[in-house]
């Protein structure tokens, strides 16, 4: 908390703003009678920065607080200065992330480690070598993970005590006294009236010890045995420390971290090393002496923390250049680039990468190697794993096993269990294979059997058995080889398939498998029983022309029987006689009665309205008005619409009704349907004229008089194309003879309609044209006036 609140006001009261603090530095305030700043005084990045630094020396947001209210601030100001410094930090979390990956020319995620790729496939060519991601760096890009000391925990016994750590003495039993104890920066502590002690430098063990003696002097019996008075000593609030990293590490610089803080926690608070720094020799320097050399890949590998030692105050954590770096690539179960020492061997660097994956080649590795002017390539047998020290800038590969089985042989067909089987003692012949497969099928062809064997060349061989010899021991076993395929074909693979047909009056008709002896109630009984309309007599059977020819034309190709049987498909004399032959056709023939019911729909002004059942193909549409009652008084007979599979049929029903015998007078078909609609006393005009509407009808008007009500021909009508069209259908149009129209009769219902010309685009005539028909005008005029005066002259 003081870390970022007093130093915040502190920094913005004293320190001009043209002299930054170096990141990663904190400076104590001075005096306690500081002002603090305006908030929009204090700059947004600053805050975020003391804030972040903070909360990795282990303070809470409630630590924070109460800290900022012992400054004398406000709580309106606390929650602003909180919502300030929250709010600048996530929205520039992804900008400084993103620098950091920019820095270390490195991506973000662990699976990436593992799936970096080459091309490796151009032999003889220098293979491009590609940065890949360096095994353990992110692990430190990793924002889920975290090394802030715990401050919860019990007191450590060796923690050393320093200036400003924070001792809690208890003292219970018979006595109960409570106080808190500051390390002064000399060092010392002091309680009570009593004299200081000094405990800098000691670990709390010592520490209580010390303590414990001075306390006597007011507790005598304090811890004697049987005196009932005791004391506790444990730490309350630790001081922070300064440790200053450098070398090669994302951030360098000094950090103000807790005095419980270890070196993981100091290295994950500067990002780690750079792309150019070592996992493998970070040096932790105190009092200008190496302690300790820290190697990540124990941690990383292993999860062993030997290394995360506790910091104390001015230690330097030094991260050196790598030395040596290797890339593995190929089926290893973590490809990426690693780092090695002067001692490990390729085998280190295998256990490193999780070892090899299942399709990994495990028994021999390729390495490329840069010489200084050139690359060369080698490998590397199994057996010098664990002695070929890997050097800088190495790529080792491993490859992929080959997608084949060597020992696998293969039984195809007329087998019991057909599939590939190993080349082994007990399947090494092909009796042993077919033994194996559980013997032949029932229907196996014994004539021939065929193996297929690889010649060593591009093509494939066969061997061709004779299985009953086989089996009877005429001659001898075949031995197998990897990779062959023996063949065993059924009776009906080696024919063509045999169907026969039934069509007609069945209710499955289509194609059935052929059987020895079927006949033709068998196959009816497969196709499943005559349809109703279906007939057991003149039962039709076409037969294809094979080999007996006797008594066929030349010119006929196939044969046909007509048969009767019985209707129940019961087994006569004679239906067992005739038995049916592969790829017959059979054909069941319809009754010649036999009809679905007919009907025909009437609608409209009829005194019975509905659907009429066709009683003889020779019903036409003249009888369909007395079935139906007759009309009523409303009927518009000539209006009447007659239809056929949903289209209009344009006829006069009034004029057949007068006249059965015109050929109009249609044969009734199903669904036809026939309307009769009310009367109408109204005409429609439509088209070109100036006023289209509808009106009236008029006995007395002829088609001019309509045109006449409708204002008359627009400019654009087309007078010789004018048509009417009637209720019933019907279409006239108008006729011309000589100069004269004929125009047609218009009646109730009627539409008259006048068609309309298309406009011609006008077009102006170029001043080439004109000319043009000047020219030619003057000419005609010219030979007029020539002619004119030579006749003249004749006379």
């Amino acid at each position: 908390m003081v870390l970022i609140f007093l130093d915040l006001t502190f920094s913005f009261a004293q320190t001009p703003t043209s002299q930054p603090i170096p990141k990663g530095t904190f400076r104590p305030p001075t005096s306690n009678s500081e002002t603090i700043p305006k908030l929009d005084q204090i700059p947004s990045q600053q805050a975020t920065d003391y804030y972040n630094r903070a909360k990795s020396s282990g303070m809470s947001d409630s630590d924070i607080q109460k800290a900022a209210i012992q400054r004398g601030m406000s709580p309106e100001q606390i929650n602003a200065m909180m919502k300030k410094m929250s709010g600048e930090k996530d929205s520039n979390q992804d900008l400084n992330r993103d620098q950091i990956d920019d820095t270390r020319e490195q991506e973000s995620d662990l699976d990436d480690e593992t799936n970096n790729k080459r091309d490796s496939t151009k032999a003889g060519n220098k293979q491009t070598v590609k940065r890949n991601l360096i095994f353990g760096s992110s692990f430190f890009q990793n924002a889920s993970n975290t090394f802030e000391p715990n401050l919860r925990i019990a007191t450590p016994t060796n923690y050393i005590l320093g200036p400003e750590d924070e001792l809690v003495v208890d003292i219970y039993g018979n006595s109960v006294d409570n106080f808190k104890l500051k390390v002064s920066p000399e060092g010392t502590v002091k309680m009570l009236n009593l004299a200081p002690v000094y405990v800098n430098g000691l670990t709390i063990e010592q520490a209580e010890g010390r303590i414990l003696s001075r306390l006597r002097q007011a507790y005598s019996s304090l811890n004697r045995p049987g005196s009932g008075t005791y004391l506790s000593l444990t730490l309350g609030n630790v001081r922070s420390i300064r440790v200053m990293i450098t070398g090669e590490v994302v951030r360098p610089g000094t950090y103000t971290v807790s005095s419980l803080a270890t070196a993981f926690n100091a290295l994950y608070v500067s990002g780690g090393p750079t792309s150019n720094g070592s996992y493998r020799n970070i040096e932790i320097i105190r009092n200008n002496n190496v302690i300790r050399k820290i190697d990540l890949y124990h941690f990383l590998i292993d999860a062993d923390l030997r290394d995360n030692i506790a910091l104390r105050d001015q230690d330097i954590i030094l991260i050196r250049p790598y030395k040596k770096r290797v890339e593995l690539q190929g089926e290893f179960k973590r490809k990426g680039t690693y780092e090695a020492t002067d001692n490990e061997t390729i085998q280190d660097l295998i256990k490193y990468a999780g070892g090899f994956t299942p399709e990994a080649i495990t028994s021999i590795l390729n390495f490329q190697r840069n010489t200084g002017t050139n690359y060369v390539i080698g490998t590397i047998p199994s057996s010098e794993f664990t002695l070929f020290k890997p050097e800088n800038g190495d790529i080792i590969t491993t490859s992929k096993i080959l997608d084949a089985i060597s020992n696998q042989i293969e039984i195809k067909g007329a087998v019991a269990r057909p599939g590939t089987y190993a080349l082994e003692e007990r399947c090494n012949t092909v009796l042993k294979l077919i033994e194996l497969a559980q013997g032949i099928s029932a229907r196996a062809f014994l004539g021939r059997a065929i193996l297929e064997r690889s010649s060593g060349t591009s093509q494939t061989g066969i061997v061709t058995i004779d299985l009953e010899k086989l089996f009877n021991k005429q001659i001898e076993d075949i031995p197998l080889l990897a990779g062959d395929v023996l063949v065993i074909k059924s009776v009906d693979d080696l024919k063509e398939s045999n169907f026969l047909s039934i069509n007609g009056s069945v209710i499955n008709p289509g194609v059935f498998s052929f059987y020895k002896d079927i006949t033709i109630s068998d196959l009816i009984f497969q196709a499943g029983g005559f349809k109703e309309e279906g007939i057991p007599y003149r039962i039709e059977v076409a037969r294809r022309i094979k080999a007996d020819t006797a008594g066929i034309p030349a010119t006929q190709n196939v044969k046909i029987f007509t048969l009767n049987i019985e209707d129940n498909l019961k087994m006569n004399p004679e239906d067992q006689k005739f038995k049916l032959m592969p790829y017959d056709i059979v054909m069941i023939r319809k009754s010649p009665r036999y009809e679905i019911q007919k009907s025909v729909k009437v609608s409209g002004e009829v005194v019975y309205p509905g659907t009429y059942t066709i009683l003889s193909n020779f019903e036409k549409i003249s009888d369909l008005i007395p079935k139906v009652g007759g009309l009523k008084p409303e009927a518009n007979l000539s209006g009447a619409q007659f239809y056929r599979n949903g289209e209009l049929v344009a006829i006069d029903i009034n004029a057949i009704q007068k006249t059965p015998s015109l050929f109009s007078n249609l044969l009734l078909l199903n669904n036809d349907s026939l309307v009769i609609p009310r009367k109408t006393e109204l005409v429609r005009i439509t088209g070109g004229v100036f006023n289209p509407s509808l009106i009236n009808f008029e006995p007395g008007f002829s088609y001019k008089d309509y045109i006449s009500q409708a204002g008359g021909y627009s400019e654009n009508a087309w007078k010789n194309r004018v048509y009417v069209s009637y209720p019933n259908g019907r279409t006239h149009r108008t006729t011309k003879f000589l100069f004269f129209r004929s125009y047609p009769k218009v009646e109730a219902g009627s539409l008259i309609v006048i068609p309309v010309k298309e406009p011609k685009p006008d077009r102006q005539m170029s001043t080439g044209e004109r000319i043009a028909v000047f020219s030619m005008i003057a000419s005609v005029l010219t030979t007029t006036a020539y002619l004119i005066i030579n006749t003249r002259r004749s006379q």
